[in-house]
Parts: structure tokens; C-alpha cells; sequence
């Protein structure tokens, strides 16, 4: 397979990995693409593992999916409208340049978009040890209402039984141990873990974002449509959506169902290894309830097409149909889906361009092509196209 361009730009996105701008560390803020891969969840879980390429084809390395991006392409803010956003419709026989109100015209009566309606939490927060030291916190994941895991930054890491105060004084957080590469820490039982996140908390914006969250960004880079606390990182494709998209879909035949998948910070884990075949995928866990299975199944029978809005959707209803039927419930999944992999529920998907070298990209690579969507990409770049979390969105069809 030919291999996207080593370059980025000029610069690289993560010093050493490719994936994250050096200016991140002058501003000195934890950063989720440097989190390890999460350890084991501390309660028990049903677990869909990873999946791999069965087929012969020639070892998949970590360079086939890298590109060179100038850096003003990295999106730093929304556009004035979530609906002006770019749209680049990936056909068979080549790309059309839209705007994301065009939308609509691509969609038919009987079609289903499945939405994640995660919500992103205030999961940045900064305190005081003890001994005084300043202290910064990034949640991870909660447990239950009271507990979390957490990435830590301090000048000495804090002990087991050690105390930080949090938000001047609002509250006090317990370092109950460590958890592979987190702390697991507990927080007070007056309040909810959430509540207290979100009024305290600070709204964590990736890192290729050089610049501090503001309040713009606590509506636009959130869906309109979040219901449910717990993403660290907001499913991108879903922020070209408005209301009046939604309501104008509706009135247009197309249906509209949504699960839960709360993106964890290690969605942007560097890929550490060369072999694709030894890299191991992070954990997340889903929700997909009943009327959405049920939407599924009379939109393949009236056949309509099912269109995942984002990977994050597509990658919770393919974890759920691997050991059969499409089925509702809970689940943690580790799939890992590259080129080769055999999708069994999503017709198209709508998603954002993806950092180089990224799972993400070899996800589009396998859903849409890997020889459509480098091209693609070198469209986007040469149309100055805006990338990842505020940039603009594409519209894809499974390849076949």
C-alpha cells in the first residue's frame, strides 16, 4: 500500500509520535493525546475485543497512514455557523465540494443517521497537595458517582492517602491509589462527581487547539443534541448539526436514532508501534438502547440506508453486531477496525478529517477505502479544506 507522506507541515503534530504541536508544553495543560492506554476499568465489564485483518494482504505499518498537513489548516475555532462547514461528498467517481447545509440533498426519505449523545464533562482541574505544590488533574473516566481515574501533573506525584485541594478551596479530592498509569482518586459524597466537574471543572479543548477554552466553546463544542455526561472529547461530526438541520431532516422522511459512547482521552493515543497487528486499542464503553436496534432493523428492511454520524458511532454499532445480530445493552469495546475489516451494519458515515497516523484514519480507511481516502485527503488539503475537531466534515459511503 502506498504510504501517505512522512511530513506534517513543517512541524511535527506530536514531538517524536507525530500527533500533537510542541506548543502544548508551554502552556503547560495535561494532554489527552499524551495519556497511556487506559488500564482495566474497576468494575466489570462485558468487553467486545479488537479486530484484525484476516486477510492476506502485506502487513499494515503506522506510516501508511500518515500525510503531510500545512499547519493553517488545523482548525482553531468553529465557523460562525455549526451548518457553514464544508462538506466533502466521497463518491465512487470522485468528490463534490458542499457546504453541511447541503446535507439533506444527500440523504433519502427512509435513511437513519444514529447519533452519539455523549456529553463532554468539565474534566480538567486545578488544585493544591499539602505540601502546597500545585497541583493539575484531567479525569479520564468516572467510576460510579464519587470516584474517577485521572492523569495527574505535579512537581512530585502525589501518595496513596494524600489530600488535594481543588478549585481554591471548593472542595478536597482523595489519592486512593494508583491504577495502572492513573490515579484513582475519590471526590466528596455531598455532590455528584459530575456536578462538581461541571462547576469547577475547566472544558478540556484538544491540544492542536492553541488557545484556552472560552465560553464560545462550552456550547460549540458540545452537540446540540449531548444528553449524557461523560466524553472527555466531544464526537466531532455531530457539531455541524443544528436544531433547524434536525427538525428540516425529520420533516424530510429521514429518521433520527442515537446511542451513548463516552469518547475517552485515549481515542487520540498515539499509535506506538510500526505493526499495526501488535497495536492495542483503547477501551469505551456504549450504550445502544432498544429503539435504536429496532430503527436499524425496520430501516434495512424498508431499505433505507443506516448512516453513522462520527466514528465514535460507528465504531460502538460494529463492536455490538460482532458476536451476531446487532443487539442492544451496555458493553466496553476495544475493536480496533483497519483496512480489511467486514462492517456489517453502517451503509455511510459522516465524520471529520483525522490526525495523521491516528486509529481514526485507518477507520475511514477501511470503511470508505484507503486509495479513496488518501486521495480524498490531498483534495481536502489542496482546497484548504479546515481539519479535526472544528474543522469541516465529509460524507462517505462504504466501500464494497
Amino acid at each position: 500500500m502506498p504510504a501517505f507522506s512522512r511530513t506534517a507541515g513543517g512541524k511535527c503534530l506530536v514531538p517524536g509520535e507525530g500527533l500533537e504541536p510542541s506548543q502544548c508544553y508551554h502552556r503547560r495543560i495535561l494532554n489527552p493525546l499524551r495519556l497511556p492506554i487506559p488500564p482495566p476499568r474497576l468494575e466489570e465489564a462485558r468487553i467486545i475485543t479488537q479486530s484484525i485483518p484476516g486477510s492476506k494482504q502485506m502487513p499494515l505499518r503506522l506510516e501508511d497512514f500518515d500525510y503531510p498537513l500545512p499547519d493553517e489548516l488545523i482548525a482553531q475555532a468553529p465557523p460562525g455557523e455549526r451548518t457553514a462547514s464544508r462538506l466533502l461528498e466521497v463518491g465512487r467517481e470522485g468528490f463534490a465540494d458542499r457546504v453541511f447545509s447541503d446535507l439533506p440533498g444527500l440523504l433519502r426519505a427512509g435513511d437513519l443517521l444514529v447519533f452519539n449523545d455523549t456529553r463532554v464533562v468539565h474534566a480538567r482541574l486545578f488544585g493544591t497537595k499539602q505540601t502546597g505544590g500545585q497541583v493539575e488533574i484531567l479525569i479520564e473516566r468516572p467510576i460510579g458517582d464519587h470516584e474517577a481515574l485521572a492523569q495527574i501533573r505535579a512537581s512530585k506525584s502525589p501518595r496513596p492517602g494524600g489530600r488535594i485541594t481543588v478549585a481554591d478551596g471548593a472542595f478536597e479530592v482523595e489519592v486512593l491509589g494508583r491504577a495502572g498509569e492513573f490515579f484513582h482518586l475519590a471526590f466528596p459524597a455531598g455532590k455528584k462527581l459530575i456536578e462538581l466537574l461541571e462547576a469547577h471543572g475547566k472544558l478540556p479543548l484538544p491540544p492542536y487547539i492553541e488557545r484556552p477554552a472560552g465560553q464560545a466553546d462550552e456550547a460549540r463544542y458540545q452537540t446540540v443534541y449531548a444528553r449524557h455526561h461523560g466524553s472527555v472529547a466531544a464526537p466531532t461530526a455531530g457539531l455541524h448539526f443544528d436544531e433547524k438541520l434536525l427538525a428540516a431532516l425529520a420533516e424530510s422522511g429521514v429518521k433520527l436514532a442515537y446511542l451513548t459512547l463516552h469518547v475517552g482521552a485515549g481515542t487520540f493515543q498515539p499509535v506506538r508501534v510500526d505493526d499495526l497487528s501488535e497495536h492495542r486499542m483503547h477501551r469505551e464503553r456504549y450504550v445502544i438502547p432498544a429503539e435504536t436496534v429496532a430503527l436499524i432493523a425496520a430501516t434495512r428492511a424498508a431499505g433505507g440506508r443506516v448512516i453513522a454520524v462520527g466514528t465514535t458511532s460507528l465504531r460502538a454499532l460494529e463492536a455490538a453486531a460482532q458476536d451476531g445480530p446487532l443487539a442492544a445493552g451496555s458493553a466496553e469495546t476495544e475493536l480496533f477496525i483497519l483496512p480489511g475489516f467486514r462492517f456489517q451494519v453502517a451503509d455511510a458515515m459522516i465524520t471529520n478529517f483525522h490526525l495523521p497516523k491516528s486509529t481514526l484514519l485507518m477507520l475511514v480507511s477501511a470503511f470508505a477505502g484507503s486509495e479513496r481516502i488518501r486521495h480524498a485527503y490531498a483534495h481536502a488539503i489542496r482546497e484548504r479544506y479546515r481539519f479535526f475537531s472544528y474543522g469541516d466534515a465529509m460524507f462517505l459511503s462504504r466501500f464494497k
